[in-house]
C-alpha cells in the first residue's frame, strides 16, 4: 500500500481538524472538497480578494449536504493577527494557502504583496504556536530558485529572486525553519510549480497561462504569448498538489531532514507546446473552433526562463506520487471549463 493510500484509509475512520486559509482559492477550495470528502472537519479562512464564494458554492454542490456541515467559514484576513489566533483554536492541522501570487502583481504593488506573504505569513505561523497544531503546511513557490540556471531545480540549491514575489516566497521558508528551531512548530513547505487545473480563474490581469488561454480559445480571443515561446515550465495538475498536502500533513518529524519540497510532475514544457496541445484539444472539441496562431509579444520583467523540479526527493520522504500528467490534467480541466463556458451562455 503506498503512503497516500494508508493515510486515506485512515482519514476514512479518524476525523481530524483543518484550516485551509485561502479556502476559497483555487488551491484552497480543491483542499476542501478533498478534505470533507474523506469526512475530515473543516474550518476555512478567507477575505475574497483572489478567491470566490462561487468556488465555495461549487464545493457545497459536490458533496453530500451532511458533510458540508462539517466545513465552518470565517471571512477574515490573514493580515490580522487576532484572526489567525482565533481560526486556529482547536485545529490539528494548518494548510495556508493565503498569498498574493502572481509575478506581475508584486512588480506592480510590491507593498502589498509584502504584508500579505509576508506579514500575514508570520501571523499564521505565530497561530500555529500558540495553537500547537500537528503540522503547518504551507505554499511555497518555485519561484524561490530565482536566477540559479540549473535544471531540474533542486531543494538545497537556489539563486537570487526575480521579482518581490519570490522575495516574501524565500522568507516564508526562513520564518518557518526559525519556528521550527526556536519554537518547534513543524511547518513543511511546498514549492508548487505552475499548478493548474478546476476552479483556477481565468479572468484578470494576473491570470494564470493556463486557464487564462482555456478561457481565450474558447472565446476566440487571440493568445497572447511573452516572449518566442520556448520559456518552459513544469506544470502540475492540482490533484498532484492536493496528495502533496495530505502527505506534508502526515509526515513523520524525524523524517524531515528537509522542511521543503518540490511540488510538480517533472516534466519540462514549452509554452508554444502548451499552446499546441491546447488550440489541438479546444479544435476538437468545439465545433467551428479553428486552429490559430497566437500573437508574441515582450518577455514579461520577473519572470525565470525555463522551470523544471527534480521530485526525487518529495517521492523518497513524503511518498509523493504524481498521476496525473500535462496531457491527463488538461483533458479534466477543459471539461471543467466547458462546462463553465456553457452554464453563461
Amino acid at each position: 500500500m503506498d503512503k497516500i493510500t494508508e493515510i486515506e484509509s485512515h482519514l476514512e475512520s479518524n476525523q481530524y481538524v483543518w484550516l485551509i486559509t485561502g479556502v476559497a482559492g483555487f488551491i484552497g477550495s480543491n483542499l476542501l472538497e478533498y478534505l470533507l470528502k474523506k469526512k475530515q472537519k473543516v474550518f476555512g479562512l478567507d477575505n475574497f480578494e483572489t478567491g470566490h464564494i462561487k468556488n465555495l458554492i461549487e464545493v457545497e454542490s459536490s458533496v453530500d449536504s451532511s458533510l458540508w456541515k462539517n466545513f465552518s467559514f470565517l471571512e477574515g484576513d490573514i493580515r490580522n493577527i487576532e484572526t489567525c489566533i482565533d481560526s486556529s483554536i482547536g485545529v490539528d492541522f494548518i494548510l495556508h494557502q493565503a498569498a498574493l501570487g502572481s509575478v506581475p502583481r508584486s512588480i506592480a504593488d510590491p507593498v502589498r504583496t509584502n504584508s500579505t506573504n509576508i506579514n500575514g505569513f508570520l501571523n499564521m505561523l505565530v497561530a500555529a504556536k500558540d495553537a500547537k497544531v500537528k503540522k503547518f503546511v504551507y505554499a511555497a513557490s518555485s519561484s524561490t530558485y530565482g536566477d540559479h540556471p540549473d535544471l531540474p531545480k533542486k531543494e538545497k540549491i537556489i539563486g537570487n529572486p526575480l521579482s518581490p514575489y519570490a522575495v516574501t516566497k524565500v522568507v516564508n521558508e526562513l520564518y518557518a525553519r526559525v519556528f521550527r528551531q526556536t519554537f518547534s512548530v513543524e511547518a513543511v513547505g511546498l514549492r508548487y510549480f505552475n499548478v493548474f487545473g478546476k476552479r483556477q480563474d481565468p479572468n484578470g490581469a494576473y491570470a494564470a497561462v493556463i486557464p487564462k488561454w482555456i478561457s481565450s480559445l474558447i472565446k476566440g480571443e487571440e493568445v497572447l504569448i511573452n516572449g518566442d515561446g520556448s520559456t518552459s515550465r513544469d506544470f502540475c495538475f492540482i490533484e498532484n498538489a492536493v496528495q502533496a498536502n495530505i502527505l506534508a500533513a502526515f509526515s513523520t518529524k524525524d523524517s524531515l531532514d528537509s522542511m521543503v519540497f518540490n511540488v510538480a510532475y517533472g516534466q519540462k514544457t514549452s509554452l508554444n507546446e502548451l499552446y499546441e496541445m491546447l488550440n489541438s484539444k479546444l479544435a476538437s472539441r468545439l465545433r467551428g473552433n479553428a486552429r490559430k496562431s497566437p500573437l508574441y509579444v515582450d518577455f514579461r520583467e520577473g519572470d525565470v526562463k525555463h522551470s523544471l523540479a527534480d521530485i526525487s526527493q518529495s517521492r523518497k520522504i513524503l511518498g509523493y506520487k504524481p498521476i496525473f500528467n500535462l496531457d491527463k490534467g488538461l483533458d479534466i480541466a477543459l471539461k471543467w471549463y466547458l462546462d463553465e463556458s456553457h452554464k453563461n451562455d
